[in-house]
């Protein structure tokens, strides 16, 4: 197992919940986390790496200089940097580029110089939005359900599985993320690279920062907290189109089973999400966020979808679960009401961030 690992993205929502949640289950293993902090709300994080004594590195992926094999020289890579909004790419394609692809060159130039193995958060959205569209869909009172007959292969009512067509556009965003992954391939055939790709559907949880374009079920907590509207977009403005979800804590917990079985998992590439049973459209995330606030708050229809926009994305992990054992135990409702318990407790602090 390693004892020393690099989290690059370490001060972002997923990078330091793993962070914190490795140093609790093996306080012996040294944690480095390194950020540029450009996400407003990462400097929160600072404080509670600090007071689990995990060091914190000033630095940014894409400057081959900030990545030093000497100060970085870890066992394992867990990379969770990234610019995660499929929005972002089409309005100013640069930091999405740079970020997502020539800063996995540079992670992987890392793991090759230390000898170090490379966790890889990947993301859903590699999968076209063309062909995410076609997808044979049902249209409930409350939302959109994958129909039982599908044409193409690797969709079922499960949900999208690691064979689902790759061919066809699916934002920069996703084709950075794809690209990453061809690039992990070939530097764990060309110079032995320990890899493991985790292709992550929406996570969730605490210290989440939500916005309009990524972290959906935070802000969708914290408008019904503070009392702000929000908008149903696209899709008739219905409301009806349906995400999975996976609590940050379900994935610290297979990231843990794959670190200390890495040999076994290596090469391997995963969907991870968290399934049909852990599924809510935005209007069952209303009804949620209505009984745990108490209160209710204006949701404007908008007709229109933007760019990149899909009525449903529900994650099939099948493979993962059968190969690893595991499963996520947190559901919807505990998981919108820890995000809930998170902002009552730092209200002040957070309100002038979500």
């Amino acid at each position: 197992m390693p004892e020393r690992i690099l989290i690059v993205g370490g001060a972002g929502f997923i990078g330091s919940c793993l962070a914190i949640g490795l140093e609790k289950l093996h306080p012996e293993w040294q944690i480095i986390c390194l950020d540029n902090l450009r996400r407003r709300g990462s400097e929160l994080n600072l404080p509670r790496l600090k007071s689990c004594g995990i060091q914190f590195v000033y630095g940014d992926i894409r400057t081959t200089a900030d990545l030093d094999p000497v100060a970085l020289n870890a066992d394992c890579i867990i990379d969770c940097a990234a610019e995660p909004s499929v929005l972002a790419g089409f309005s100013s394609p640069q930091y999405v580029l740079q970020t997502n692809l020539l800063g996995t060159v540079n992670v992987l130039e890392l793991a090759r110089q230390t000898g170090a193995s490379l966790l890889f958060l990947s993301t859903s959205r590699v999968y076209p939005i063309a062909s995410v569209k076609s997808v044979k869909l049902l249209e409930l009172p409350n939302r959109f359900a994958i129909a039982p007959e599908q044409t193409l292969p690797g969709i079922s009512e499960l949900g999208i599985s690691e064979d689902f067509p790759l061919k066809g556009h699916r934002s920069l965003y996703g084709a950075t993320k794809l690209a990453s992954e061809l690039l992990i391939e070939e530097y764990r055939e060309a110079y032995n690279v320990p890899a493991i790709i985790n292709r992550c559907g929406l996570i969730t949880g605490a210290w989440q920062m939500g916005k309009v374009d990524q972290g959906v079920y935070g802000l969708w907590v914290a408008a019904h907290y503070f009392q702000k509207s929000l908008s149903y977009i696209g899709f008739g403005g219905s409301g009806k189109q349906v995400r999975d979800l996976l609590h940050v804590e379900d994935l610290l917990r297979l990231v843990n089973y794959q670190l200390e079985h890495f040999a076994e998992f290596n090469g391997e590439v995963f969907n991870v999400g968290g399934g049909l049973s852990n599924s809510l459209s935005l209007v069952e995330a209303t009804d949620l966020c209505q009984k745990i606030a108490g209160k209710s708050i204006p949701i404007n229809p908008v007709l229109e979808e933007r760019p990149g926009d899909i009525p449903i994305f529900i994650t099939d992990s099948s493979r993962v679960i059968e190969k690893t054992g595991w499963q996520p135990v947190i559901g919807p409702e505990a998981a919108l009401q820890d995000i809930y318990d998170w902002i009552a407790a730092n209200e002040v602090v957070l309100s002038s961030i979500l």
